[in-house]
């Protein structure tokens, strides 16, 4: 019979340092015990950032799941900054490089909701854009992109524009023959009389 679920808490501690405090303190688990076995697990990835999701069962015991650092991290770590821009907009901190983007996707792969190495990259790639650090060979990429899609929506409104004249057009001369048939149709209804 499974245990019964009472609380599933996501957390974060550095990897092979959590200790008991606040954080763990309402979750109703043996600190201590957690904290031995996360930090046992988690010792080889240095001082990295690791988000924990917590499983609390009624009985007290608890299953935890590790996951990969967040990707804010890896960019900062493989820009070599220490914060991301204040203003993504306006002030770009840093760059990376493509090779180092496709090296985060493949890291994060295996926590995020895809299994495409391409729409990986694009999440990390906005995760670093929304940071201030731009993409060597990828920002430029996006950008030749979204001209493209402007273009073609614009070719496509010149095209509608274009069409919608056409039949303006031929609309009038249906309408000046149908009136000009009219003219000639008075005309001949007066001679007649």
């Amino acid at each position: 019979m499974a245990k019964e679920v009472v609380r599933v808490a996501k957390l974060q501690f550095n990897a092979g340092q959590a200790k008991p405090g606040p954080a763990l303190a309402g979750l109703g688990i043996v600190m201590p015990e957690f904290t031995k076995q996360f930090n046992d697990q988690t010792r080889d990835r240095g001082s990295e950032p690791v988000p924990v999701a917590i499983t609390i069962y009624k009985d007290k015991s608890f299953d935890f799941k590790l996951f990969t650092s967040p990707a804010s991290y890896k960019i900062k770590q493989a820009a070599k900054i220490e914060s991301g821009s204040s203003n993504s907009k306006t002030k770009i901190v840093a760059t990376i490089t493509l090779d180092q983007l496709k090296e985060i996707a493949e890291y994060k792969l295996v926590d995020l909701n895809t299994d495409s190495l391409d729409k990986a990259m694009h999440t990390i790639a906005g995760t670093a854009k929304n940071m201030g650090v731009l993409v060597e060979g990828w920002d430029d990429v996006v950008a030749a992109k979204k001209e493209a899609l402007k273009q073609a929506k614009a070719n496509a409104k010149a095209a509608a524009s274009a069409a919608k004249l056409e039949e303006d057009a031929k609309a009038a001369a249906e309408n000046k023959a149908f009136v000009e048939a009219e003219v000639i149709t008075e005309k001949v209804e007066s001679e007649d009389k």
